[in-house]
Order: structure tokens, then C-alpha cells, then sequence
């Protein structure tokens, strides 16, 4: 139950947040806000009115609205009307959702990264805490026949000998691995919450690019969790947020793909309970992963918003852009 109350207040404030994105920008633009509501109809109460715009609270609480004076579908005319705008400013109204979207997603990855989530780095600097993590497994190789998964941490590594490895990097496994072709190595690895210890033997051609080479047959990622200050959690999160387009994109991209050639597959894509899933996983492991979730949340909505159907910010930019060809 609170998950799920979590979920909707997530939703909500990403709403709010992208409908106060066109509300700024009319206001910026002079074209009259007739009602900023949070919520949807029937109304519940009314906060008070500024201006020309009434503030209110509605009964259906699954996001919210910006009501302009000559929006579609009203056309009336006037000072302060939608329609007797000026495209481009009719256009910023639009696109300034999904800017807000993107802007608040990148906040939320900022608040992120400074209150402390996973994150990939190159080496590690004296004294900060991280783990080796397993990025991905070879198939069939050495690593994978051991039970090691994408997810693991590998906690220690010995030889034969009792050579124990000394530092916890890829590049130190990856050298360490390569001089003991065909001798069994001892590894520790924290697989389910549970530590676990097998013997594995480098093999060659494990890795295609580099057949020659004694391999596990795994990639692996130094990650840290430790907090950043602000102005570099903020520098970050600008890779976190270019990142989340990328991969949002990507997703639907590939879903437009294969629905064209007949080969659709929404296994994967994630429901309303999906939802409450997996960002009761996230909250399960701090804040920090729920600010982070919430963020990608936000990219999604700010690339869906992007899409041209006529419902959408994205169809109306394309409508509007068709409007002013005609003239």
C-alpha cells in the first residue's frame, strides 16, 4: 500500500511539475493561465485566484492541468489567447513541458548521486569505499558454468599458491587471471546476499576479440556509492540525465522497430503493477535509488510527451507546425 502510494506521488509531482513548465512559459508569453489545477475534475475546492488564474484541488489525483484562455478546442479570441498567439510562442508553451521534465529529471538525478547511489568509476582514490561489480557474463565460459551472474560482487581472488589478488579493479583481475592459464583460481563472490566460493580455470578463447588470452569470461565495473557534493553530483547527473534519453529512445525506437516488421514484444515494458515493483525494489535500498528512478521516470515522460499523436505535446507541435506552413 505505501509503495504504491509512493508511485502515485512520484507520478503526480512529475505531472505537476511538467504542466508547471507550460504554466511558466504562458505566463513568460503573456497568454492568459485560466486555472492551474492539481488533480483532475470534478473540483474539489479552490486554493484562491492571483491574477487571472485560479489555483485549485480536484478529486481525481493523478496529476494536474493548466487551463488556457484560448487553448484547443475553445479558440476564443482575445487579449491573452492561446490562438492569437504567435506560433513560436505557442510552440515554446508546448515544448516547455518536456523541458521541465528533462530539467527536473536531471535535479532528481543531482539529489541522487549527492545522497549517495551506485555509480561506475575509473579508478578508485585512496581511502573510498567501492566494490567490483560483474557487468555481464560470457556465455558458456568458465565464469558462467562457476554460478557467477550480472549483479555479483566479487569479494577476493587466490591462486594455487595462496597468492592472494591485491587490488579490487578490472584491470587488476584481468592481469591476474592472465598470467595462471589452466590453474585453478579461488574466487569469493557475493551472489543472492550470500557469499560464495568456487574454483575456476582460465580458459582461452574465451573472449573472441582475444582468443589468445586466459579469461574468466566476465566484464567487470568499479562502482561506488558514496556521496557527492553538489556541484559534482550536479556535473554527473548531466551524464545520468543524456544517458536516460538515450536509453528511453533507444527502447521505443526499437519497439516502433519491431511493431513495423510484425515482431513486437511487451514483455518487458512495465506496467502500472511493474511499476509499483520496482520502485518498491528501489526504496528498498535508500533514497538516493528512488530519487534516481524517479528521474529516469521523468525522461520518460518528457520523450513520450515527444511522440506525434494528436493527445500529445509532440502531435500538437506537428500540428502547429503544419498551421504555420499554411500560412
Amino acid at each position: 500500500m505505501l509503495t504504491a502510494l509512493l508511485v502515485i506521488g512520484i507520478l503526480v509531482f512529475l505531472i505537476i511539475a511538467h504542466e508547471l513548465g507550460h504554466f511558466i512559459v504562458a505566463k513568460i508569453c503573456r497568454v492568459r493561465v485560466d486555472e492551474f489545477g492539481v488533480g483532475y475534475p470534478p473540483r474539489a475546492f479552490t486554493f484562491g485566484k492571483i491574477g487571472e488564474t485560479e489555483y485549485t484541488l480536484n478529486w481525481i489525483p493523478f496529476g494536474g492541468f493548466v487551463r488556457l484562455f484560448g487553448d484547443e478546442g475553445e479558440s476564443r479570441h482575445g487579449r491573452g489567447s492561446l490562438v492569437d498567439a504567435a506560433r513560436w510562442k505557442q510552440a515554446l508553451i508546448l515544448v516547455a513541458g518536456v523541458a521541465m521534465n528533462a530539467l527536473v529529471g536531471w535535479m532528481l538525478f543531482t539529489a541522487a548521486l549527492h545522497d549517495g547511489i551506485p555509480r561506475v568509476i575509473a579508478t578508485a582514490e585512496p581511502g573510498q569505499s567501492v566494490r567490483l561489480l560483474v557487468a555481464d557474463v560470457v556465455a558458456g565460459s568458465p565464469a558462467a558454468s562457476a554460478g557467477i551472474t550480472p549483479g555479483d560482487e566479487i569479494l577476493a581472488m587466490r591462486d594455487a599458491k595462496g597468492v592472494e589478488l591485491g587490488r579490487l579493479a578490472p584491470d587488476a583481475v584481468s592481469d591476474f587471471v592472465r598470467t595462471r592459464g589452466g590453474k585453478a583460481i579461488t574466487v569469493s563472490f557475493l551472489h543472492a546476499g550470500a557469499t560464495t566460493t568456487a574454483s575456476i580455470i582460465p580458459a582461452h578463447a574465451v573472449i573472441p576479440d582475444a582468443a589468445g588470452r586466459p579469461a574468466f569470461g566476465v566484464a567487470l565495473a568499479l562502482v561506488s556509492d558514496e556521496s557527492l557534493p553538489w556541484g559534482q553530483a550536479g556535473r554527473e547527473a548531466l551524464t545520468s540525465t543524456w544517458n536516460a534519453f538515450r536509453t528511453v529512445a533507444g527502447s521505443l525506437w526499437t519497439m516502433l522497430s519491431n511493431a513495423l516488421h510484425g515482431a513486437l514484444n511487451l514483455s518487458e515494458v512495465v506496467g502500472p503493477l511493474g511499476l509499483v515493483q520496482v520502485v518498491g525494489d528501489a526504496s528498498h535500498n535508500g533514497l538516493g535509488n528512488v530519487l534516481a528512478l524517479a528521474g529516469f521516470i521523468s525522461i520518460n515522460l518528457a520523450i513520450i510527451n515527444l511522440i506525434p499523436i494528436p493527445a500529445l505535446d509532440g502531435g500538437r507541435l506537428v500540428l502547429l507546425g503544419i498551421e504555420a506552413s499554411r500560412h
